[in-house]
């Protein structure tokens, strides 16, 4: 078991060394639980845990999170016939995530302070069970999988990796929408709540209660075209467990402030809800986001598209698989940033387009909202059409016939 004072002695010797030296795997992976033949490049492809879960809490009493959000529970590996295995590696748990996180992804250790939080209060410990449960079973983090190891390296790129995952599932946002809000008195239907998540997730969602019929969790299922670092996400129907809630009479519950008080009647949900559902809403945000700065990735978020993708150097959109530009934030005045890739600053035209080129002379102002890249303080941006295959789509800040996000996660 590592403990923090013999691994991170040199801290910010080490943080570099943490986000880098992933092992780059080739585009013609086969998605994990699809493959017909054992394959060859174990760091490259998700078994035996290759159905990947995305889990997530409403925690209403006592209660954790904004009001407005679900919370993190986690990401989970289960073999492709819904068994599953834990605790594989004693020797890799550890006991210090805040710690490695402090000194490799302050970044993500601030965001999970406010949406990846423990109902009894204790973080570090919460952080710590789902990483040697279930981090240590994923066979694409193993230490022989990065090319000049050092000891952290894997819980960063779990930690990382979850919050990617989560920022593209805006379930209170998707359930709002359709007029499933939480309440003290309406309760809906299990049949609602599945027809709303699977319009947007492509596929059907676990729905789980606890004994008093209150929603309290959701589980959405992807499989994995690469490695858990790098890899595509590809949603997929459940395997395994079954939802837990009743077909009918879930609460919903408000999430409980100390001293409130809960009216005891309660109603139905009319049987008619609006599932027309528009594009990907902002994910909450806190009063104070997360700032900004270093190097990161831009990974896209586009209601009804999976595996969305992410931004190349040049700063259009693509989908095909492979490793996503690295681009560099840089403050600015306000609380802004500059953007500039590989290919040069970042800026947005005169029609509207992002381009990354050596002939941008000055980059354009970007903002953060918390959740996703902004500008001009909206998170919406616009294509075409999505991009498919080894097609890249323009990106655009005026309206178009795509809309699309994007959320930023540290390299």
């Amino acid at each position: 078991m590592h403990s923090g004072k013999s691994i991170f002695s040199a801290s910010l010797a080490v943080s570099g060394a943490l986000a880098a030296n992933s092992l780059l795997c080739p585009s013609d992976v086969p998605q994990s639980c699809h493959n017909t033949t054992a394959f060859a490049n174990a760091c490259c492809f998700s078994a035996p845990g290759g159905q990947i879960l995305q889990t997530q809490f409403w925690d209403s009493n006592p209660a954790t999170g904004p009001d407005d959000s679900w919370t993190i529970h986690g990401l989970w590996p289960e073999n492709c016939d819904g068994t599953y295995e834990q605790f594989c590696a004693p020797e890799r748990e550890y006991t210090n995530i805040t710690a490695i996180l402090a000194a490799a992804s302050p970044c993500s250790l601030k965001y999970m302070d406010t949406f990846w939080k423990d109902q009894n209060g204790n973080d570090e410990s919460f952080w710590e069970h789902e990483f040697n449960k279930h981090g240590t079973c994923m066979n694409t983090l193993e230490p022989t999988c990065y090319p000049g190891y050092t000891p952290g390296q894997e819980v960063v790129d779990y930690v990382k990796k979850t919050i990617q995952v989560f920022k593209t599932l805006p379930s209170y946002e998707w359930l709002k929408k359709a007029g499933i809000v939480p309440s003290e008195t309406v309760t809906y239907t299990l049949d609602q709540i599945q027809t709303v998540l699977t319009a947007h997730h492509g596929h059907n969602v676990i729905v789980n209660c606890n004994k008093n019929k209150e929603l309290n969790e959701l589980w959405y299922h992807f499989n994995v075209k690469g490695s858990i670092q790098t890899g595509v996400f590809v949603p997929v129907d459940p395997v395994g467990s079954p939802s837990s809630c009743p077909k009918e009479g879930i609460k919903y519950l408000p999430k409980k402030k100390a001293g409130a008080t809960t009216p005891a009647a309660t109603t139905t949900a009319a049987s008619t809800l609006s599932t027309v559902l528009t594009s990907a809403a902002d994910s909450t945000s806190t009063a104070n986001p997360p700032s900004i700065s270093g190097k990161g990735h831009l990974f896209a978020a586009s209601s009804g598209v999976s595996s969305p993708g992410f931004l190349v150097s040049g700063g259009t959109w693509y989908r095909g698989g492979g490793t996503p530009a690295t681009f560099t934030a840089t403050p600015a005045a306000g609380g802004s940033f500059t953007l500039t890739s590989s290919k040069g600053n970042c800026a947005v035209q005169e029609n509207g387009s992002l381009l990354c080129a050596s002939s941008v002379v000055a980059g354009s102002s970007f903002g953060y909202d918390g959740a996703f890249l902004t500008y001009a303080g909206s998170s919406a941006f616009y294509a075409a059409e999505v991009p498919a295959g080894n097609t890249q789509s323009t990106v655009f800040t005026k309206a178009n016939a795509v809309t699309v996000q994007f959320t930023w996660t540290a390299a």
